[in-house]
């Protein structure tokens, strides 16, 4: 997977609550293996009219919408079954992050090991965010996983929580299995500088 970099791109907000992994990705579309082919069916209840055009009313669907990495989304998401198809299908539209004032944890989990950031902010914050998005659906934010912080188009820089190794883990672009095996060396030196006690038999 690719290193996540500090970038700045552009956000489109979807501030409904308690979306669902099904909503995400519905279940039709777990026996798909090309990950890439999961981003037409993101969100599709949504996205699409029952005749099979774009909803014109859908956030996604809107033109200032387009190009957009960064969803800023309502509180649980990810909530439901667990898959981890639902941040592939997310990646393969194009979203590097999220954003919400919280995600449900497998699903949060599911993102972190496949290279998608979930950024938590507060309820002002997120406020805020919907309410810039409102006002200028061109917004773009500044997200820089080393600082751990989402900057804001008025300066302002918001602190993120994640634990250390996942953080390693994304700033390299392994997963924890690529990050244990890029430590071979470390380890062999270690096993050798410490050599199993010899048993004996009383």
């Amino acid at each position: 997977m690719e290193p996540i970099t500090a970038f700045a791109a552009k956000a489109v907000a979807l501030p409904r609550e308690n979306i669902d992994t099904d909503q995400v990705i519905p279940a039709e579309y777990l026996k798909v293996t090309d990950k890439s082919g999961l981003a037409e069916g993101l969100f599709k209840a949504w996205r699409y009219l029952p005749d099979g055009s774009l909803n014109p009313d859908f956030a996604l669907n809107q033109a200032e919408a387009q190009g957009a990495q960064i969803l800023v989304t309502g509180k649980n998401f990810g909530c439901g079954s667990s898959r981890e198809h639902a941040p592939w299908a997310l990646q393969g539209y194009g979203f590097k992050a999220l954003v919400a004032e919280s995600f449900a944890d497998i699903f949060r989990n599911n993102s972190l090991k496949n290279g998608l950031l979930p950024i938590v902010v507060d309820a002002e914050t997120y406020q805020q965010l919907v309410s810039m998005l409102e006002e200028d659906p061109y917004t773009e934010l500044v997200v820089d996983l080393a600082s751990q912080t989402l900057r804001l188009p008025d300066g302002r820089a918001v602190s993120f929580p994640i634990d250390g190794f996942t953080k390693t883990c994304l700033l390299q672009g392994v997963d924890q299995l690529g990050f244990i095996l890029g430590q071979e060396d470390a380890i062999a030196a270690f096993e050798a500088s410490h050599p199993a006690p010899i048993k004996t038999h009383g």
